[in-house]
């Protein structure tokens, strides 16, 4: 399965940066992991919040394809109940056929509802509020530890 996530502006900091590609460095022993920039809009400043969203999506849209299954990260998705859980669910995903899983972050005024219309699942990652650069590298380190536990590895202490 080959897993892609894709994001909207590109990740500001050094130390955020270098986290992701800790991450997603170890998680190419695990699975093919692509990760897909939008660029950020360059007259947002002139736009409202939906034309923003409407945009934002149509790029979005672009990138995905037909048979891909498109979870979005969203603060009203479903909570997955916890690590060994978001594992179960790729696992069950990958037993499923699944060919390419893309996960969304989308920009800074979320997703236009034709994104939501296409999404398979949304996926919130907690409860609390946080900035799109941070789910990046708290996406990424999930993700990373899911698939140690799903082969057994000491990574996550149970």
């Amino acid at each position: 399965m080959v897993i892609e996530l894709i994001v909207v502006g590109k990740t500001v900091g050094a130390w955020l940066e270098s986290g992701i590609r800790e991450y997603t460095g170890r998680l190419e022993h695990y699975t093919r992991f692509i990760q897909t920039v939008i660029p950020e809009l360059k007259n947002a400043r002139n736009l409202r919040e939906e034309q923003i969203k409407a945009t934002e999506g149509e790029l979005i849209l672009d990138k995905l394809s037909p048979g891909n299954h498109v979870v979005l990260l969203d603060e009203n998705g479903q909570l997955p109940g916890g690590s060994v859980a978001f594992a179960d669910r790729l696992q069950s995903l990958m037993n499923r056929g699944t060919r390419k899983l893309v996960f969304v972050i989308g920009g800074a005024y979320g997703f236009s509802a034709s994104v939501y219309a296409r999404a398979d699942e949304k996926l919130s990652l907690s409860p609390m509020t946080f900035s799109h650069q941070m789910v990046r590298l708290i996406f990424a380190e999930q993700l990373y530890r899911a698939f140690t536990i799903l082969r057994g590895e000491p990574y996550h202490h149970r």
